[in-house]
């Protein structure tokens, strides 16, 4: 049901929901914005790739240690 949301929003919305951005935060404020949004995308990619490369670390100790236990 989300997709379909996400999905049912057209190009007339997409502009109001510019303007409505434009006169709320004014054309100076909007490159302050953009850029705030762009390093909060950037860090919170290089967390979620960082918790993934524990998590294989973690799985790939913890393989050697069953291999361990095995040959023993």
């Amino acid at each position: 049901m989300e997709a379909f949301v996400i999905l049912a929003i057209g190009v007339w919305q997409i502009v109001v929901i510019v303007l409505l951005v434009l006169l709320l935060f004014g054309g100076r404020k909007i490159p302050e914005l953009m850029r705030g949004v762009g390093q909060g995308m950037k860090e919170f990619k290089k967390a979620t790739s960082d918790d993934s490369d524990e998590e294989e670390e973690m799985e790939d100790s913890r393989s050697r240690k069953k291999l361990k236990d095995i040959d023993d």
